[in-house]
């Protein structure tokens, strides 16, 4: 199954069904990365708050992005210490990433345009958000070379020869 999500329902196909459903694994892969307010049962809560309640139910999270999120981020960041303490959460930074993708369980994936913001993929009102489009698949012949893509990256294959290095300010290898 291949489905087209646009706009607002991406908040609900991806953030609000697919990633809570994540039983073993979730990566999260985003050029930008803010301070995004998600729909959490009747409240608006961070976005790391769900991050954190599925590290603290043994689920593991890789959060890649391109650039270190803003002030607000990082404090919401502290007040989670499962993602400070959890080796089930990792963050890669790497600042030539550019795509935007979600996969859960290796079983399925959103890929498209909406970044980790609250314009993207977060809960803001509708007449404020970007205009966005992705597609959520479970074929395998998608799923297998975007998981190939995204490990040889966590892995740091990608580094080695990567002419951005003096720009990199953390190199994974």
């Amino acid at each position: 199954m291949t489905e087209l999500i646009l706009n607002e329902n991406i908040h609900q196909r991806v953030i609000k069904e697919m990633i809570p459903g994540a039983r073993r694994f979730l990566w999260i892969v985003t050029a930008d990365l803010k301070d995004m307010h998600v729909a959490k049962g009747k409240r608006f809560v961070p976005f790391l708050e769900v991050l954190s309640d599925l590290v603290q139910h043994g689920i593991a999270v890789r959060l890649f992005h391109a650039k270190e999120p803003g002030p607000r981020f990082r404090d919401d960041f502290d007040k989670y210490p499962s993602l400070l303490e959890s080796d089930l959460f990792e963050r890669i930074l790497c600042p030539r990433i550019h795509t935007k993708a979600i996969i859960v369980d290796g079983t399925s994936a959103f890929i498209g345009s909406p970044n980790l913001t609250g314009a993207g993929m977060g809960a803001k009102n509708s007449n404020k958000k970007n205009f966005e489009a992705g597609f959520i698949t479970d074929a395998p012949h998608h799923l297998t070379p975007l998981l190939d893509w995204i490990d040889s990256l966590y892995l740091g294959d990608l580094c080695q020869k990567c002419q951005r290095r003096d720009y990199c300010p953390d190199p994974i290898a």
